[in-house]
């Protein structure tokens, strides 16, 4: 088979994830395959942020303060695991949609190319041999989050990529047969109704 398709079809997540982190040169590759998107009008509606080291400390002080503002009862075991939260992997890279005002590409256009993005960095990092699980959950609609992150108002958190060395093989995720999901239009023996001239 095809390697490129073996990968597309064996693409998995990784939850467990341990150092080391993707090296510089190994970063470089998950944005270039990031950029590599589809993207109606070329206007790059995505931006990425790397979060490692202090920085994932940070990311979960930025969690508890979210979720004390959110609920100022919350209970001194939820806002220690909100803190530990960006622990499990040695990097996170935020993913951001940057939205645009254009005449040709729609809103819900920006933010399927950024998520297909996403899906570049995934991808690439199974290719090398990396862990990757893409994470979204309370925070990622969170205002005091995105407010923390620098996020702007034309933009929207998608989700918070995980990277590192898996802990442990990948489990093979189960796949349901395409054909519960494709149908044909128009169905067969119909003709499609075409309007009056």
């Amino acid at each position: 088979m095809n390697q490129a398709l073996q990968l597309l079809l064996e693409r998995t997540s990784s939850p467990r994830l341990q150092q080391p982190a993707p090296s510089a040169e190994q970063l470089e590759l998950l944005f270039r395959a990031a950029l590599c998107a589809p993207d109606h009008g070329q206007i790059r509606p995505w931006r990425f942020l790397v979060v490692e080291g202090q920085g994932l400390v940070e990311l979960g002080e930025l969690y508890a303060s979210a979720l004390l503002q959110n609920n100022p009862a919350a209970s001194t075991e939820q806002l220690r695991r909100a803190q530990a939260m960006p622990l499990r992997a040695p990097m996170i890279i935020v993913l951001i949609a940057c939205l645009q005002e254009h005449p040709k590409v729609p809103e819900f256009e920006q933010i399927i190319a950024a998520g297909c993005a996403g899906h570049g960095i995934l991808l690439a990092a199974q290719a090398m041999g990396l862990g990757a699980f893409w994470r979204s959950g309370e925070f990622c609609n969170n205002a005091v989050v995105a407010n923390g992150l620098g996020l702007q108002e034309n933009e929207k958190l998608i989700g918070f990529m995980y990277l590192g060395t898996p802990s442990q093989p990948a489990k093979p995720a189960s796949r349901p047969a395409p054909a519960a999901f494709v149908g044909h239009w128009p169905p067969p023996g119909l003709e499609p109704t075409r309007p009056q001239a």
